[in-house]
């Protein structure tokens, strides 16, 4: 994730190293690839917005994922990593099995401490799968408006080049 995002800036800074060259030296083919670049950026922006909130928010198409990898997570008690990895995420998000505690009970298995609220030791009621969601609907929102916002920059650069094009 963090490569992608270092990759993308380092794309970012050449373009308007680039788009910054053409607009001194006002050379036109060079303002058009920049004006291409800027209404690809808007365009992958845009798709790429669209991509994350579709799959960050409630009912979306990532909740059967989690709770395929839930539910597996809970069948290997005996991996060390699988067990792990189920006590941190309940734990951390405060959450119980993928629809909630009965998982456990469906499949008659004890319920693990991760799964108690450690004030009033009560069993959390809502499964990891909704709290994930929800923890992912709040974060995603900031990141899609961001890149908005981004795309609205790439929309002025691209105006910006054409009038200094026709001028």
């Amino acid at each position: 994730g963090v490569y992608i995002i270092l990759i993308g800036s380092l794309i970012v800074m050449v373009v308007s190293f680039i788009g910054c060259g053409a607009a001194i030296t006002e050379n036109t083919t060079i303002l058009l690839a920049y004006i291409g670049t800027q209404i690809a950026t808007f365009v992958f922006g845009l798709i790429g917005s669209c991509v994350v909130l579709d799959f960050s928010t409630y009912d979306s198409s990532i909740q059967p994922l989690i709770k395929d990898i839930i539910m597996r997570l809970i069948h290997n008690p005996q991996h060390e990593g699988s067990k792990f990895i189920l006590r941190m995420v309940q734990e951390g998000i405060g959450c119980c099995g993928a629809d909630g505690p009965m998982d456990y009970i469906n499949y008659n298995k004890p319920l693990p401490s991760e799964c108690r609220d450690s004030v009033t030791g009560n069993a959390y009621f809502h499964g990891c799968i909704d709290e994930m969601t929800w923890y992912l609907e709040g974060k995603t929102g900031w990141l899609a408006g961001i890149v908005l916002a981004s795309c609205m920059i790439s929309v002025i650069n691209a105006v910006m080049s054409l009038i200094l094009i026709q001028a």
